[in-house]
């Protein structure tokens, strides 16, 4: 089998997704111990089918016929009709309706991937249900079933370049009404860890990375539309989307009474300045740098993950290189714009 290490570079959108969904040693296995089926709860997103698509294959892998159920509202068809042709269950449902929960499945093991993000700003009401009502109806729901829940490393505060980014220890300090729903969240699903015995993993991702969407993507398009980037967040950490799916199910492992924290995301301290000279080397294109770059930005270490897990399968400049020929050749793009650039936590 080829490995994701020496894959050739996503052409079309079936290879990428493919290669999106390869799983890494240990996945199947992490999944199979759970000893039933597996249900993601918000599977229709960006991370969500491409995730479903990894769990159906590392069970196959290690010969479990336990199923993976995917759950989401799927406003987009063909993503459910490729999650059904893959050997998923797919289910509709609304999160946001209390309604709908008493007809959720019954699973073994639960992955939470639903959150409000995009458009928060001006929809405040919004984004405080989904992320903070709806977690409180799927902790119920799921009372003692091991999970895993997304989560974000907006919850932690700017930090200094020289700091080396945010551990799992650190005391959380959101800014803004997103980040700080998110930290709602987050101790929802602690207190019903502690309040009905439920094994949960935290997972603390910033920021993932494919060819149609995330930070890189976000410079590129810009690049390639002529439009400056704002170099004002000096730095950023990002990592190839397969490797966070892949540590995001393994992650079911270490689900435990209080929740295990998890951060996720690449280990270098990126600059900004440095991913749009290299986008921009590698388009061929100049590029226009604004704004004055700060000395601090949201940053996370996540060396307990790459301990635990191993570095990313795909390198940052390799990742760089098939983001940019993706964008020069006009790959499709998600319009999920990440909004790295945002320092006060107006999404």
């Amino acid at each position: 089998m080829t490995t994701i290490a020496h894959a050739s570079e996503p052409t079309d959108e079936a290879a990428l997704d493919q290669l999106l969904s390869e799983p890494t040693p240990g996945v199947g296995e992490a999944l199979a111990a759970a000893g039933g089926d597996i249900v993601l709860l918000g599977a229709g997103g960006k991370i969500g089918p491409s995730m479903s698509l990894m769990a159906r294959r590392a069970l196959d892998a290690v010969g479990s016929s336990a199923r993976v159920i995917a759950v989401s509202r799927f406003s987009d068809a063909a993503v459910r009709e490729q999650l059904e042709e893959a050997g998923i269950v797919v289910r509709s449902a609304d999160l946001a309706d209390p309604e709908s929960y008493a007809e959720l499945p019954d699973a073994a093991a639960m992955f939470y991937l639903a959150a409000m993000k995009f458009g928060t700003t001006g929809q405040e009401h919004r984004t405080w249900w989904s992320n903070a009502a709806m977690p409180a109806m799927v902790a119920d729901r799921y009372r003692g079933v091991p999970s895993v829940v997304y989560s974000t490393g907006n919850v932690y505060p700017l930090t200094p370049l020289s700091y080396g980014g945010s551990v799992e220890t650190d005391e959380p300090l959101p800014v803004g009404e997103y980040a700080q729903s998110c930290l709602a969240r987050e101790r929802i699903f602690t207190s019903a860890a502690h309040t009905w015995n439920t094994p949960t993993t935290i997972f603390r991702l910033n920021y993932a990375c494919e060819l149609r969407y995330g930070v890189i993507a976000d410079i590129a398009v810009k690049i390639a539309d002529g439009e400056p980037v704002d170099v004002t967040m000096p730095a950023v950490n990002v990592v190839w989307q397969g490797d966070v799916n892949a540590w995001a199910l393994r992650s079911l492992e270490l689900a435990a009474t209080p929740p295990h924290i998890l951060n996720a995301t690449g280990p270098e301290t990126v600059p900004v300045r440095r991913l749009a000279t290299w986008l921009a080397e590698d388009m061929g294109m100049e590029v226009d740098l604004v704004g004055e770059e700060s000395s601090d930005a949201l940053l996370s270490d996540a060396a307990e993950c790459l301990e635990r897990y191993g570095y990313p399968s795909v390198p940052l400049r390799r990742l760089v290189r098939w983001v940019s020929r993706w964008v020069a050749d006009g790959g499709r793009q998600l319009g999920k714009a990440t909004k790295f650039q945002q320092r006060e936590g107006r999404f």
